[in-house]
This record gives structure tokens, C-alpha cells and sequence, in this order.
């Protein structure tokens, strides 16, 4: 672990956290919370923007109270994030969404590894909290993502970002992914083992069903981009690892099997979203 005092600390900041927001006034003031609350890691060192994607509640209000910065900018969110790390100044960009909370040591511990490592992008893992059954599922299912192809980079090299072009504007859903496969090139990931929290609240399969077809509608765009043969390509939209892989491989397949009921209850939504992306592709294709 770096001194709080030392090489690492020459620059006025350190990590930029770039929140983006639209109508989040529930959840804006505990995500911000979280990172000036980061114990091991100087408050001076990290600076807080908001790119705000013109909310018409309270979000803006809170974010100027509790942010360094807060800026008006959209249309999507991949414009808002690229936009936070144009205008952020430090070595390293966090990109959250505004209902995501930080553990207390995520921030500390992500600079040692990539310091330490020279990683230029780690993944960090997500829980997911709410209220019900169905969220104690999407937890479950969640766990077996991190860290694979599934999974996006949250902590990046800033400058490394910026070369790569950031997030593609012409995707909405596989972005993310999209941006991993560019940075890919320019170095190694890592993962830490501090996690971050992401709050859905009370589950409702309508929202969630919506929200999938959502950004499902961009899959088409992000696979001719890369080939529909690509084999990255081929295991994130591919029946066989997304149905079946993902949750076997270096040997995931044992929570399955202490877990009988939450197993039930993932493939009922993995089914549910299958047959919903099955309708659409037909749809599209007739």
C-alpha cells in the first residue's frame, strides 16, 4: 500500500469519479456519500463530477451540494461519461451510475493494484441490493459475471481512455463492452476484491424485462461492428457461455449446486430474456 504521503500523491487529484444522472434524486446523495466517505484514500486526491443529463427533480440540487463539479450534458449516457473524463483531471477515471455506492476501500485499493500491477483497467465487483426474492436472485447471478466477458471495466487510466476515443456513441447497452475490447489493446485489466453496491430497489419483472429489450435493441450494431464469428462476440451473446458457461467455468458450477432455489430463479429470468431477444430477432427479421 502506497504512503498517504509519497510519489503517488504529486498530482492535485488523483482518481476522478464520474457520476452520471437523470431523475436521481433518491439515490444521488448516498452514491456521492460513498465516495467522500472513502477512509483510506485522501478527499483532497479524488474529484467528484456529475454529468447531469437535464433532470427535472431534485438531483442537480443535491449533486452541487456534495460534488466538485456538476455539468449538464446528453444525450445518452455514453456522451455524459465521455464528457466527465474530457473534463476530469485526474490519472484515473471511476465511472459510476448514480445508484451505485462504493465499498469504504475500493477507491485505495484500486490505485495499489493498478500502481502496483500497471494495469490501465480493472473491473470491480458488483453486488446488487433492493428488497424480495428476485433481487436476492440478480445478486446471485451477478457474482458469476465479474471479471469476464460479461462484466465492464469501471476503473480506467484516464489517459488511456481518451486514446481510445471512450465509450462509442452510435451503441446504447454494449458500450461497455465495446470500450473493453478497444482498451484491451493497450494493456492488462485486474480485478479488486472490494466491491461496489448497486441498489434496484423493489424488483419488477415488467422494468427489468423493458430495460433488457432496451439495450438489446443496440446487439445488432456492437456484433457487425466486431463479426457476428468473433468469439468474444460469439460467448456474450451466445447461448452456450451466457446460458452455460459462464456459470461452470473455474469451477462457479458449485454455488449452483448450493444454491438449488436462487439456480431455479436465475435460469426463470435468463429463460424470460432469452425469449424476449428470440421475439426480437425474428421480429426484425420478418
Amino acid at each position: 500500500m502506497y504512503p498517504l504521503q509519497g510519489a503517488f500523491f504529486m498530482n492535485t487529484v488523483d482518481v476522478s469519479v464520474v457520476v452520471t444522472t437523470r431523475n436521481e434524486e433518491r439515490h444521488i446523495a448516498a452514491c456521492l456519500e460513498s465516495v467522500r466517505r472513502q477512509k483510506t484514500f485522501p478527499r483532497e486526491h479524488i474529484e467528484i463530477i456529475v454529468v447531469d443529463n437535464h433532470s427535472t427533480d431534485g438531483t442537480v440540487g443535491i449533486a452541487r451540494r456534495m460534488a466538485d463539479a456538476v455539468y449538464s450534458h446528453g444525450p445518452e449516457r455514453s456522451s455524459q461519461r465521455n464528457f466527465g473524463v474530457e473534463k476530469s483531471r485526474g490519472k484515473y477515471a471511476l465511472v459510476l451510475d448514480a445508484d451505485m455506492t462504493l465499498s469504504d476501500g475500493v477507491v485505495r485499493e484500486c490505485c495499489d493494484l493498478c500502481e502496483h500491477e500497471g494495469h490501465i483497467a480493472l473491473f470491480i465487483p458488483e453486488r446488487v441490493t433492493g428488497t424480495g426474492f428476485w433481487i436476492r436472485v440478480r445478486d446471485f447471478e451477478r457474482v458469476f459475471y465479474n471479471a469476464t466477458c460479461i462484466d465492464a471495466v469501471r476503473f480506467i487510466n484516464r489517459e488511456v481512455f481518451l486514446k481510445s476515443g471512450g465509450y462509442d456513441l452510435s451503441l446504447t447497452g454494449p458500450e461497455d463492452w465495446d470500450l473493453d475490447r478497444r482498451l484491451a489493446g493497450a494493456g492488462t485489466f485486474g480485478i479488486v476484491s472490494s466491491p461496489l453496491f448497486h441498489n434496484e430497489g423493489a424488483f419488477s419483472l415488467g422494468s427489468y424485462l423493458q430495460k433488457k429489450a432496451y439495450y438489446a435493441g443496440n446487439f445488432d450494431a456492437y456484433a457487425a461492428k466486431w463479426g457476428t464469428h468473433d468469439p468474444v462476440i460469439r460467448k456474450q451473446l451466445g447461448f452456450r457461455y451466457r446460458y452455460y458457461g459462464v456459470f461452470i467455468e473455474h469451477g462457479k458450477w458449485t454455488r449452483l449446486i448450493r444454491h438449488p432455489v436462487l439456480t431455479l430463479g436465475m435460469y426463470a429470468l435468463r429463460f424470460m430474456v432469452g425469449v424476449l431477444y428470440l421475439a426480437r430477432v425474428k421480429h426484425n427479421g420478418s
